[in-house]
């Protein structure tokens, strides 16, 4: 870990041991005790076909992850352990982004061992500090989450503090190093970002089913192509429940920040509404990603970095360390290669039980925010199944191409089983 960020834990060690150490480890043994090691492995079979590309992929992975991982106490100290081996099963007829299998297409899975939490959490009244690998997400992992979807999760270094009360929290991180999804080695992207990064999220709750956020991430990447992709982004968010009504709205801007090599200027804004009868939810949104008359590079590719390299356009905004999967499609057109013209998606999506199975459906359609161009459309639709320890999933998604990217198409078989 970065020696920051070491640093920086045991002087907040320091600080809480003379107050806390008697009675914060009498209740640390008696959780230790009752804490269980658990272990869990998640088969996933990926294929994606795509325009462009010589072969078609199929990638069969599966992921052990072993963990011991204390619940948060309600006063002193508390520690988790999380560990994750991912091994591919068969043939390895992807682009895992280190394989140098640049025939198929990226699936960004790559195989070997990687540490995934390592933390000291202290608790103490409304006050709660994380030091160490841990994860990290704010408000629905638009810009700050740790990209469960991969095999193999984003973490954080960092420490932590967060305090909250009936109506108001706040949560402030400063991260040392960002544990990316294409770890534990370095390929065509690194594993890992040397960072000097805070990350600063308040929230207040002024009537029952209403909230009030604002955040300001001020991102600094240090190593390859670290630089290219830190920014600072201000904003706030409003979400809203009456009955079975709901709204979500998010406006803020990102600029140049840190060694970022380019000045730009965005806006960003998002609204989503939504309807949840019984059993069921319903959404309809619009966010848009600005875009800047300057020139700047466009960041976070995924793959074969070298084609995008240096290649310039008008700069839009960027979520480096969001939860990409989440938004903007289940293809990830759009995750690591933001069109410089900037971006409008508009998209509906349902979501509902019929026995035992969770099926769900979502439309998107693309377009640039300056220039008119029409990017394309994507629809997915998934079916989950959970009981007790076992999960499974089958998902589908085609992207249609106009004007950004390639046809592609995406198919995935994933089995969990946690003992």
């Amino acid at each position: 870990m970065n020696t920051r960020l070491i640093t920086a834990a045991c002087v907040a060690a320091l600080g809480f041991w003379g107050a806390v150490a008697v009675p914060a480890f009498g209740g640390f043994k008696e959780a230790a005790k009752e804490t269980k090691p658990t272990v869990g492995v998640r088969y996933r079979f990926e294929a994606v076909e795509q325009t462009g590309v010589e072969e078609r992929a199929g990638a069969s992975t599966a992921r052990v992850r072993f963990g011991w991982v204390m619940a948060a106490a309600s006063e002193g100290f508390s520690v988790g352990v999380q560990a994750d081996y991912v091994a591919k099963l068969g043939p390895e007829e992807y682009n895992s982004t280190d394989n140098g299998r640049t025939e198929f297409p990226v699936v960004a899975d790559p195989t070997g061992f990687d540490l995934n939490q390592a933390f000291l959490r202290y608790r103490k009244g409304q006050l709660t500090v994380t030091a160490g690998r841990q994860r990290i997400a704010h408000a629905g992992q638009h810009f700050v989450g740790f990209k469960a979807w991969r095999q193999n999760e984003q973490s954080f270094d960092a420490l932590r503090m967060q305090a909250s009360d009936e109506r108001m929290s706040l949560d402030y991180a400063y991260v040392a190093r960002v544990n990316r999804i294409f770890g534990p080695g370095d390929g065509a992207q690194p594993g890992a970002w040397s960072s000097d990064s805070h990350l600063l999220r308040a929230s207040w709750t002024p009537t029952d089913g209403h909230s009030i956020g604002a955040f300001n991430y001020l991102l600094d990447f240090e190593n390859d192509n670290g630089p290219a992709n830190s920014n600072a982004t201000f904003g706030v968010d409003y979400t809203a429940a009456v009955g079975s009504l709901g709204l979500a709205a998010s406006v803020g801007r990102q600029r140049d920040w840190g060694d970022q090599p380019v000045p730009y200027d965005v806006p960003y804004y998002a609204v989503e509404t939504r309807w949840t009868p019984a059993g069921a939810k319903f959404a309809l949104g619009w966010e848009v990603l600005g875009s800047d008359n300057g020139v700047a590079t466009v960041q976070t590719p995924i793959g074969a970095e070298h084609i995008y390299r240096g290649w310039t356009g008008v700069a839009t905004v960027q979520t480096p360390i969001g939860a990409e999967h989440i938004y903007r499609g289940w293809t990830d057109k759009f995750a690591a290669v933001k069109p410089a013209n900037g971006l409008e998606d508009t998209y509906v999506s349902a979501s509902g039980k019929v026995g035992p199975l969770t099926l769900a459906a979502t439309v998107h359609a693309y377009r640039s925010r300056r220039g008119g161009f029409d990017y394309g459309t994507e629809a997915g639709i998934s079916a989950a199944y959970a009981r007790e320890r076992l999960s499974l999933l089958l998902k589908l998604a085609r992207y249609e191409a106009e004007q950004h990217a390639t046809d592609t198409t995406k198919a995935w078989f994933m089995l969990g089983y946690s003992l």
